[in-house]
C-alpha cells in the first residue's frame, strides 16, 4: 500500500516544477492520502465509507429502492449490492418488498443504522478535522466552496475538450 511518503505531492527541488503545476496530480495524491486517513480510521468499526453514504443517503432521503440508493450515494449498482449485504447482515437495514412494486425491494434504515451512521459520522469528522488541520475554519469553508464550484463546473461538462 502506498505510504504517507509515496503520496507527497512535493518533495522540494526533487519534484519537477511541471508536475507541482498539475492540479490533477494534486487534487489525486490529496484524495489517496485523504482515503487512506478515513480508511484506516474506519477499519477498527469494521466500516467502510460507502456505509456511511448509503446510511447517510437512507437517513436523510427516507427509504428508497435499490436503483434511487445508487443514483443519490453515486455508488455503481453492482458495488452497492455488497454494501447492502453487509448493512443488513449488521442490521443497520432491512430490505422489504415494496408495496407499489412487489417485484422491487425497498430498503429503510433501522435505529441500529442511525446508530452506527452517528458512529461512523463521529469517526469521519475526525477524519477531517486531521485533514484539514493546517487550515483555519474560514480557510476550510472556503476550500469546500471552491472544490464545490470546480466539481460543478466539470460536472457540467466544462472541462471538456472541445470539438476536433
Amino acid at each position: 500500500m502506498d505510504t504517507s511518503d509515496d503520496l507527497r505531492f512535493d518533495r522540494g527541488d526533487g519534484t519537477p516544477g511541471r508536475l507541482r503545476r498539475q492540479l490533477s496530480r494534486l487534487l489525486g495524491m490529496t484524495s489517496a492520502q485523504a482515503s487512506r486517513v478515513a480508511s484506516e480510521a474506519l477499519a477498527p468499526l469494521g466500516a467502510h465509507k460507502a456505509h456511511f453514504v448509503v446510511l447517510a443517503v437512507l437517513a436523510e432521503s427516507g427509504p428508497a429502492s435499490q436503483s434511487e440508493i445508487a443514483d443519490r450515494a453515486r455508488i455503481y449498482r453492482s458495488d452497492l449490492v455488497a454494501v447492502l449485504n453487509e448493512l443488513a447482515e449488521g442490521g443497520w437495514i432491512v430490505r422489504a418488498p415494496d408495496p407499489a412494486d412487489k417485484r422491487r425491494n425497498t430498503i429503510t434504515i433501522t435505529d441500529r443504522g442511525r446508530a452506527r451512521l452517528a458512529e461512523i459520522e463521529a469517526v469521519l469528522d475526525d477524519v477531517n478535522d486531521r485533514v484539514m488541520a493546517p487550515l483555519s475554519e474560514a480557510e476550510r469553508a472556503q476550500l469546500f466552496s471552491l472544490l464545490g464550484r470546480v466539481n460543478a463546473h466539470l460536472a457540467s461538462g466544462g472541462g471538456a475538450s472541445p470539438a476536433p
